[in-house]
């Protein structure tokens, strides 16, 4: 019985011995979660503080470009300050950020305000820092948190732009922007729970923070973090608040804005609290019983799964923020900003600018580099141009543009065109501000262009050697012969000749002028169809169609639908040379012994199919079984007219099946010609 009770005893204690090292294994694995987790909650929160200076910074520069647009506006150069006040008010009633907007001349005297009745006498304007400096620097401005407006129960932070014309500073045009709405902005960059997020201005001013939800649910957390932040500012990464609560903090200074910054910041205390929780834990563990070991096993099972649900929602998170960026990125506009230090040689840009030029990608979102690095990516022979358009920049101190191919791994060459302009005096200026487009579409359009002149161009030279061959072969032997006629008919009549011979010789004579005349309008007619204009387009089709039947001795028939309605002259000649050209096909490959037209004029388009019954070709290729390539020229010539007048063309064709043409031009509706 003793060693029944010792062997359970050894059980107890094997178990025992067992279940220290796995609670001790169990706090430990707790620790290092715990761990993790205050690594994962700084990880995240920094990428919530580059998020939302990033978000800030798109948000600050774009409403200092509507800004930048409105100081430009042609109302101001006409003195028509009624207009100005109405396209202020309408940009104010439409910007979400803007809460009033107003003029003021360099002494200080406001001229208009939106906020006020047009003309209504206004009070100088407030927060002087921000002013002068516009009027030192002659450039946008943003300024810092505005002293508190009784009219409007708000502070505001003023957005301020020179309003130069022909170099002089005319007047300052002040935009009040929403702190609110920045904190609104703040609040949705996701920051971890318990964090709390802060905007300064460049004097360490609160502009935006997190909302105070602890604060309005009776908790005092989150404003003593907002005061740790304003106590530390940027100096350290811990402060302490008057009550003595350690905060851990983090900041930002956020390019494009005179010296903002955003600050995160949570109590160590809540960031130590999973570390403490699981110390507790591993010193519990050590002296816990069986019991508490099955029990510290469920709570490893349970960690376990906590931390794999932990990573599920972190890689959950990732993807969608990689699919907001992505969306964001779609719905972003096409041009990308940068700006040329030419003191320092040095660029940089938004993420467009690094996408257009490939350059690689910035922690920061902002791409830096030297000119040596944007200048590589550009072919070597566009690199001259770039330098001269920075040059011309700085020495005229106007918008210039210039167009360059750029070499990049995931597109190839394509095409951009940069367009900027540096401000500033004369002798001052060295930075150029701009903007670059995706032009490659329109390039390519150029290229598609010129080869369409040039193979008009060689159409028509074509058509001219054609003619010249014509008029030679069969007008010039015709007018040959009846040269030849003539001086014998000369001679029969000064040798006494008799009559009846001669009366012969006029009526040959006159069969070869005959022929000359049919020969002479038959050219007439291939360089312009005036059949159309006395006849119409299906009559002038209908005779050119049957004298070719005649011509060539080869069954042609001709269908009409529809009205003989007027077209537009361009219309009617397109659609009259490509069955000229479609028939000289037929002539020349199709071997043909008939071929079908039909016609047909409908409302909103006119439509024509070419049918043969000859040897057909390679619709692909466009070659007949003949191997001439000729051909491919005169479907080349079908192709282009259709085009040009936004139409369509397709064949269908296989060999020893014969081919069929169908053709669509849009027409609008002008009428009937009778």
């Amino acid at each position: 019985m003793s060693g029944k009770k010792q062997a359970i005893w050894l059980f107890i204690a094997l178990v025992l011995s067992a279940a220290i090292p796995v609670l001790l294994l169990g706090g430990w694995m707790a620790y290092i979660t715990a761990d993790q987790q205050r690594t994962y909650a700084r990880r995240a929160a920094t990428e919530a503080l580059t998020q939302a200076a990033h978000r800030i910074e798109s948000e600050i520069s774009r409403e200092m470009q509507v800004a930048n647009a409105l100081a430009n506006s042609i109302a101001i150069d006409h003195g028509n300050l009624s207009d100005f006040y109405q396209e202020a008010a309408r940009l104010v009633a439409d910007r979400p950020l803007w809460e009033t907007a107003a003029l003021t001349k360099p002494d200080r005297e406001q001229v208009l305000n939106v906020l006020r009745p047009l003309g209504e006498p206004l009070e100088p304007v407030s927060d002087i820092d921000s002013f002068n400096a516009v009027l030192r620097a002659r450039r946008p401005i943003l300024g810092g948190l505005g002293p508190y407006q009784p009219a409007i129960g708000k502070r505001l932070v003023a957005l301020r732009v020179p309003v130069i014309r022909e170099g002089e500073l005319r007047y300052i045009l002040t935009i009040g922007l929403l702190p609110d709405q920045i904190s609104t902005i703040l609040g949705q960059t996701g920051l971890p729970a318990g964090w709390a997020g802060t905007v300064l201005d460049a004097k360490e001013q609160i502009v935006a923070r997190t909302p105070d939800e602890e604060l309005a649910n009776g908790g005092g957390t989150t404003p003593a973090v907002q005061e740790a932040i304003a106590r530390g500012r940027s100096q350290s990464l811990r402060a302490t608040t008057s009550e003595g609560l350690d905060v851990e903090t983090m900041h930002r200074v956020m390019a494009g804005t005179e010296g903002w910054s955003v600050h995160v910041g949570v109590p160590v205390s809540e960031l130590n609290a999973p570390v403490s929780r699981s110390l507790g834990v591993l010193i519990g563990g050590t002296a816990a019983s069986l019991g508490l070991a099955i029990a510290l096993g469920w709570v490893i099972a349970r960690e376990i799964a906590q931390r794999r649900n932990i990573e599920a929602l972190q890689s959950a998170a990732a993807l969608l923020d990689s699919e907001r960026r992505g969306a964001l990125a779609i719905d972003a506009a096409e041009l990308g900003t940068w700006r040329w230090d030419l003191a320092t040689d040095e660029f940089s840009g938004c993420n467009r600018f690094r996408m257009l030029l490939g350059l690689p990608s910035a922690d920061s979102g902002v791409t830096t580099g030297s000119a040596a690095e944007v200048f590589a990516v550009i072919e070597p022979s566009h690199r001259p141009v770039l330098s001269s358009f920075g040059t011309s920049c700085l020495e005229s101190g106007k918008s210039s543009s210039v167009e360059f191919p750029v070499q990049t791994q995931d597109r190839g060459t394509h095409w951009l065109r940069a367009a900027g302009r540096a401000e500033g005096q004369p002798d001052q200026r060295h930075v150029i501000h701009g903007v670059l487009a995706d032009i490659d579409i329109l390039k390519r359009a150029e290229t598609e262009r010129s080869h369409l002149l040039r193979r008009l161009a060689s159409a028509q030279e074509e058509e001219q050697r054609r003619i010249s061959r014509e008029l030679h072969d069969q007008v010039g032997q015709t007018v040959t012969g009846l040269s030849l006629g003539l001086k014998a008919l000369e001679k029969r009549l000064a040798n006494g000749s008799d009559e009846a011979a001669a009366a012969e010789q006029i009526r040959w004579l006159e069969t070869l002028a005959a022929q000359i005349g049919r020969d002479i309008h038959r050219s007439a007619s291939d360089l312009r169809p005036t059949a159309i204009d006395d006849l119409g387009l299906f009559r002038a089709i209908g005779a050119y169609v049957a004298e070719w039947r005649e011509r060539y001795h080869i069954e042609a028939d001709l269908q009409t639908f529809g009205r003989d309605n007027a077209l537009p002259l361009d219309v009617a000649v397109a659609l009259y040379r490509i069955v000229q050209e479609g028939l000289t096909n037929v002539l020349k490959h199709a071997q043909a012994s008939k071929v079908s037209i039909v016609l047909e004029q409908k409302p909103d388009a006119i439509a024509l199919v070419l049918e043969d019954d000859g040897v057909g070709f390679d619709a692909e290729s466009r070659v007949p079984p003949d191997g001439n390539q000729a051909s491919g020229l005169g479907f080349s010539g079908m192709r282009e007219r259709t085009a040009l007048l936004s139409g369509t063309i397709a064949v269908e064709s296989t060999p020893g099946k014969g081919s069929t043409i169908f053709v669509r031009i849009p027409i609008e509706n002008k009428g009937s010609n009778g």
